[in-house]
């Protein structure tokens, strides 16, 4: 856990704090690294390691609420005409911080398609098997 960059900003109290609480906190980007004004990271402070495939639930509910609160205020305080709420998680996933995060992205008059923070390909897997039956349970 030392190498991870959120558990250190966490631990050193040295990020652009937004919120901070027990189990969530809310931080804004590097500068120079925000998609858009008022882009704004959520974390739990315990690491997980995998995100939401392996994050405790009451975390995730903490950082969820906080999400949605930091959310609400991007829109009523900032002008935002929605948000888009972004997560990665597993080695897979492209992720670039191996702790839990979820990226809360504002989106404002004539940001248009273009700039929608959103994956633009599609993979070309397949299953052998029903994607449905597969996952039902």
């Amino acid at each position: 856990m030392d190498a991870c960059v959120f558990c250190g900003l966490i631990s050193a109290d040295s990020a652009r704090w937004i919120a901070r609480e027990r189990a969530a906190v809310a931080f804004l980007p590097l500068p120079g690294e925000e998609i858009a004004p008022g882009h704004t990271l959520v974390v739990p402070r315990r690491h997980t390691a995998a995100g939401v495939l392996d994050v405790q639930a009451e975390d995730l509910a903490q950082v969820i609420d906080l999400a949605q609160r930091v959310a609400q205020r991007i829109v009523e305080r900032l002008g935002a005409t929605g948000v888009c709420l972004l997560n990665a998680s597993g080695p897979g996933s492209g992720r670039s911080v191996d702790h839990l995060h979820f990226h809360v992205v504002p989106r404002y008059p004539g940001d248009g398609e273009d700039s929608l923070p959103w994956p633009t390909g599609r993979s070309g897997y397949r299953l052998a098997g029903d994607v449905q039956e597969l996952l039902s349970t």
